[in-house]
């Protein structure tokens, strides 16, 4: 079996759905369920015996030493983190101590889980972390895309916990030979995506007629993953990455953030149209408005996924015209789900940030 930790989280959720539903090897998720962990995500394996939840912190070494013990996982994908740029800004605490200290106690605890494993046990073993490639700052617009190689550079207090939490994967790994494995991804989009990040936003704005907030002028350009090829690019990394490797995971699909939202709204023209929602807007673009950027904005990311191709054969499925489309079907599809978790708390979060 494997242990997942932040599996109810948006790409979390997604992977152990993946998993269960292509490998089928029994998976413990671990997640603490902040405000962007959703158990909902998860219905689906209410009954499965191949499943099993565990609400905890990754930085409660007690718990997790005894999950190790009991569960003996041959791996752990680490999915576990605070995520979002905007309340980074906002409060940064919580991002240092799940980012930074939640993934030092993890490794501290799952190194002494690993060192007593028997032979075969202990090579078989590995430990995937799952980070950003916001961790190599920002690319001007005739940059390369990044590499591997690139140095850090991180500009914002999310960023900059993601940059330490993945020293110290390599740290471990060079100084213990713990068996590590590092993924940087680009914009993931797909189902069960909170809606506070763009995409799932502008979609639930505009279905409910609300104005579109978008950042400065909106020319900040990002490369969209569809999240079912990122799934399946962290299990072929767990598969046959080598120790101790990097492997940057994009889309190569390179869009102006505005380009995105007009890309969505015209896609909701066709699928439910204003008039059949009862709204008095002729088309979505016209709800859109540009508001003040947020400090320390980065103005492009760009993933270069050539070293993932040609060492593990994986490339991204999705085109962004496919992944959006299936992207903005899913949310039309889940209204539920959607209502569950834009809670009276979110509503008054969304104003505040992205007040004109």
């Amino acid at each position: 079996m494997i242990l997942v930790t932040g599996g109810a989280g948006f790409i979390g959720s997604n992977f152990v759905l993946d998993w269960l539903g292509h490998v089928g090897e029994p998976v413990v998720n671990l997640d603490k369920l902040t405000y962007a962990g959703n158990p909902d995500n998860l219905v689906a394996l209410k009954s499965d015996e191949r499943y099993r939840f565990v609400h905890g912190d990754i930085g409660d070494a007690g718990l997790v030493a005894s999950l190790l013990k009991d569960s003996q996982p041959r791996a752990i994908v680490n999915f576990a983190a605070e995520s979002h740029v905007d309340r980074s800004i906002h409060g940064p605490d919580d991002f240092i101590q799940t980012n930074i200290v939640g993934t030092f106690h993890l490794l501290e605890t799952v190194r002494a889980y690993w060192t007593e494993l028997d032979g075969s046990a202990k090579a078989a073993f590995r430990f995937l972390h799952v980070s950003t490639d916001e961790v190599y700052g920002s690319l001007e617009p005739g940059d390369s895309a990044f590499q591997e190689t690139n140095a850090y550079r991180p500009n914002s207090p999310y960023s900059a916990s993601k940059a330490s939490s993945d020293h110290l994967i390599r740290a471990y790994h060079h100084t213990f030979g713990l068996p590590v494995l590092t993924t940087n991804c680009s914009n993931n989009y797909g189902p069960y995506q909170f809606p506070e990040k763009l995409i799932p936003l502008v979609i639930h704005n505009a279905l409910a007629g609300k104005s579109l907030p978008i950042y400065g002028d909106g020319r900040q350009i990002r490369d969209w993953l569809y999240v079912k090829d990122h799934c399946a690019a962290v299990c072929r990394v767990l598969e046959a990455g080598r120790l101790g490797e990097t492997y940057n995971v994009g889309g190569w699909n390179e869009k102006p953030n505005i380009d995105v939202v007009h890309t969505i709204c015209d896609m909701l023209d066709e699928l439910a149209p204003p008039s059949t929602r009862g709204l008095s807007p002729a088309t979505y673009r016209s709800l859109i408005t540009f508001v003040k950027d947020r400090p320390g904005h980065d103005r492009r990311y760009a993933i270069d996924a050539t070293k993932i191709e040609r060492e593990l054969g994986w490339k991204p499925v999705e085109t962004f015209e496919t992944g959006i489309r299936k992207t903005v079907q899913w949310y039309l599809d889940h209204q539920p789900w959607v209502r569950n978790v834009t809670s009276g708390s979110y509503r008054q979060w969304v104003e505040t940030q992205y007040r004109a």
